[in-house]
């Protein structure tokens, strides 16, 4: 599957967002728990991807389509980013974000996803593009080895959300992010998170203990019964000093 285009809605985000449609037993935080919050589901999806790749060369699905990597890329041009600056993508799947990377010059990149077969497509991938600069890790973010810390950018499209979703006790695992995020990032390092599930508001309150919004980044909007909204909400935060 390959969502693909410059659609801020591929599949994926469609079934993150139905989360909060009401349909189900809604938890204490409003969401809905799905199988999309567990690592047996995404350990499945990315076997069967990893070997849809291998037979036809498809990479996978693009989580908020290829407009997303590219909304992503131009701020860090904006904000002339080093190319030597260290970039850790949370949750990278297919690994296409960090392809884009090093095709724009990025030289110091790090992709970690609790998923080993996540991990194994991405590494095919990258091969695939004949890149070299690019390390890969089978982690676990709400787990971290001590390994993983003093990154000036991190990167999240989707893992959040996933994140959000578990059945089991995602309250605590959305604390427990924020915490790794902490230990993970640089005094005064970038965090950028693209979500389905969360409001500009809401993000603002889950990420509020040691960070502070540097800039909303704008995203597709839609229009209904005479208002109008963003299918998804796109922040830079940054870690604020002790």
């Amino acid at each position: 599957m390959n969502a693909g285009g410059d659609s801020d809605d591929s599949s994926a985000s469609v079934a993150a967002r139905s989360a909060r449609s009401g349909e189900g037993s809604l938890a204490e935080d409003g969401f809905v728990p799905s199988a999309l919050g567990t690592r047996e589901h995404w350990n499945a999806v990315y076997e069967r991807e990893l070997q849809t790749f291998q037979e036809y060369g498809d990479t996978g699905e693009i989580w908020f389509g290829e407009e997303s990597m590219t909304r992503l890329i131009r701020w860090m041009q904006k904000h002339k980013i080093p190319l030597d600056a260290s970039v850790l993508d949370i949750g990278t799947g297919n690994g296409v974000f960090l392809v884009e990377l090093a095709k724009f010059g990025f030289s110091d990149i790090t992709g970690i996803d609790y998923s080993p077969s996540a991990i194994q497509l991405s590494g095919r991938i990258i091969e695939k593009e004949g890149l070299s600069n690019i390390k890969l890790k089978v982690e676990d973010f709400l787990n971290l080895s001590t390994e993983l810390s003093g990154f000036h950018i991190c990167v999240d499209k989707g893992t959040f959300d996933a994140i959000s979703l578990n059945p089991d006790n995602a309250i605590e695992k959305r604390k427990q992010y924020v915490k790794s995020l902490s230990v993970v990032l640089k005094v005064k390092g970038f965090f950028l998170i693209t979500s389905c599930n969360w409001t500009k508001e809401e993000l603002l309150e889950e990420f509020s203990e040691g960070f502070e919004l540097f800039e909303e980044l704008s995203t597709p909007t839609f229009s209904f019964g005479g208002r109008t909204g963003n299918s998804v909400a796109a922040l830079v935060f940054q870690k604020k000093f002790r």
